[in-house]
C-alpha cells in the first residue's frame, strides 16, 4: 500500500464500528418506544431537549458532519421530532450518509480543510459515533429521571454478539 491509498481493513474496521452503533441505537428505539410517548418529549432542566430531540440531534449531527462538510452536500437543517418514527426516519438518512462516506474508500484519509482544521471523513464518520453514545447516555438519564428507567438488565452501549 502506498502513501495515500485506502487501507481496505481500516475501512471495513469503520463500517463495522458503525454497525455496532446501529445495533445499539436499536434498542435505544426499543427503549424510547416502551416509554410513553408524553414522556419521550418532555423537557427537564437538566438536558437541553427531550428524549426525542437528544436523538434527532445525535442524527443531525452525523448529516452536518458527513454529508455537508465530508461529502460536500447541502446543509441539513435541524427538526423538531414530532415522534420516535420522524427520529428513525431522520437515522435512515444517517445509514445512507455513513453508506456513502464509507463508499469512497479512497477519500477515507483525504485532510479536508473546515473552518481552519484539518480533518478527514474517516474523523466526520467517527466523530458523530462517540457524539451519539454521549447522548445515549443522556437519554438514558433523562429517562430514569421522568420515572422510567432503563429496564433491568438493558444495556444502551454495550454491543451484544451477533
Amino acid at each position: 500500500m502506498t502513501m495515500g491509498e485506502p487501507d481496505p481493513a481500516a475501512v471495513a474496521d469503520l463500517a463495522l464500528l458503525y454497525e455496532w452503533a446501529r445495533r445499539t441505537r436499536a434498542v435505544v428505539f426499543r427503549y424510547v418506544a416502551s416509554v410513553p410517548e408524553a414522556v419521550q418529549a418532555r423537557r427537564h432542566e437538566a438536558f437541553h431537549g427531550s428524549m426525542l430531540g437528544l436523538l434527532m440531534h445525535s442524527a443531525e449531527c452525523y448529516l452536518h458532519w458527513i454529508t455537508h462538510v465530508g461529502l460536500g452536500g447541502e446543509s441539513v437543517p435541524s427538526i423538531e421530532p414530532r415522534d420516535l418514527e420522524a427520529v428513525q426516519a431522520r437515522f435512515r438518512l444517517v445509514d445512507d450518509a455513513v453508506a456513502e462516506a464509507l463508499a469512497r474508500p479512497q477519500e477515507i484519509d483525504r485532510p479536508r480543510v473546515w473552518r481552519g482544521e484539518h480533518v478527514t471523513l474517516r474523523w466526520l464518520v467517527l466523530h458523530p459515533i462517540t457524539h451519539e453514545f454521549h447522548h445515549k447516555g443522556q437519554v438514558a438519564s433523562l429517562g430514569r429521571l421522568l420515572g422510567h428507567p432503563v429496564p433491568e438488565g438493558t444495556d444502551l452501549d454495550l454491543v451484544q454478539p451477533a
